[in-house]
């Protein structure tokens, strides 16, 4: 269980990481904040920080209890585009600015009845989706940045990305606050696939790794691990009809993408204001459907 006293001067992440430590991170707030009922499914969003303070508060000191020595801003999907993307009413009656301020609140409190650091997350964003420049990208990425550092957050998270470009402009607009940064991806990609793309992106904004280094440092403050999984982006019906595993590379479960089929500039990932629309969703439906062979 995470030490449980008095306030006292913590140690920072790369100090507890440099002297051996094991940090123990916490997570998933947007599916068990679902399932409790605090968090809409569909639009994923985290206005419970507002809304419902206690239930964030509650796991996030479940979290700490299990021994988690960060608490992760409940800030997935917080950006000001997701807040008001296809009928979300979060940005108009709360605004982002708020939910952010709140994520963060709370995540320190609770950070403070133990020795835990607080990690201030962004998340892939609808503005990339819908092919949005590089500049309007990272305006979203520093408006939670400006939160965080008005916050003094502990460190800043770049949270499930799917595309290595919009992670290194998250990476980019984070380090800016002169705070440590890390970064996770969702990709069903093998280590080499990320690392070859990567490296295209890499040199111009220095974050070439050593040649001899496989998945090690990718300097100027970037640590990318490339361990792959395969994010579970399908319908029911999909998983009920998934054909029996025969092994790697015929392993459905492990090597074949899940034929979600849609990326960055595809229609139904654009970013909206409107509410999602009955055409939409049946096109939406008929693209996940899976036919075992």
């Amino acid at each position: 269980m995470a030490p449980i006293g008095g306030k006292k001067a913590k140690k920072g992440i790369l100090e507890r990481l440099n002297s051996g430590e094991v940090v123990i991170g916490d997570g998933g707030f947007v599916f068990s904040l679902e399932k409790r009922g605090y968090v809409k499914a569909g639009p994923w969003t985290p206005e419970a920080a507002v809304e419902h303070p206690e239930a964030v508060r509650q796991l996030h000191r479940e979290f700490l209890r299990a021994g988690s020595n960060v608490m992760q801003t409940f800030t997935f999907y917080a950006s000001e585009d997701k807040l008001e993307n296809r009928g979300n009413y979060v940005a108009e009656k709360i605004s982002g600015q708020k939910v952010n301020e709140a994520a963060c609140d709370i995540a320190r409190q609770v950070a403070d009845e133990g020795d835990a650091l607080v990690a201030g997350g962004v998340s892939q964003t609808p503005s990339y989706l819908s092919c949005k420049s590089e500049t309007e990208v990272k305006k979203v990425f520093q408006q939670q940045l400006e939160v965080f550092m008005k916050k003094n957050v502990d460190f800043l998270i770049a949270e499930y990305f799917e595309h290595v470009e919009e992670a290194v402009w998250a990476v980019e607009a984070l380090k800016a606050s002169g705070k440590p940064v890390a970064a996770t991806m969702c990709c069903g990609f093998e280590p080499y696939h990320i690392r070859a793309i990567a490296e295209e992106l890499a040199p111009e904004r220095g974050f070439l790794p050593p040649a001899s280094e496989k998945h090690g440092s990718w300097g100027s403050g970037l640590d990318m691990h490339t361990k792959p999984w395969i994010r579970a982006r399908a319908r029911k019906e999909y998983w009920e009809n998934l054909r029996i595993a025969s092994g790697r590379p015929y392993n459905p479960s492990m090597s074949k993408p899940d034929a979600w089929g849609v990326t960055k500039g595809t229609s139904m990932l654009m970013q909206q204001k409107e509410a999602t629309t009955e055409q939409q969703l049946r096109e939406l439906f008929e693209k996940q459907k899976y036919k075992s062979a």
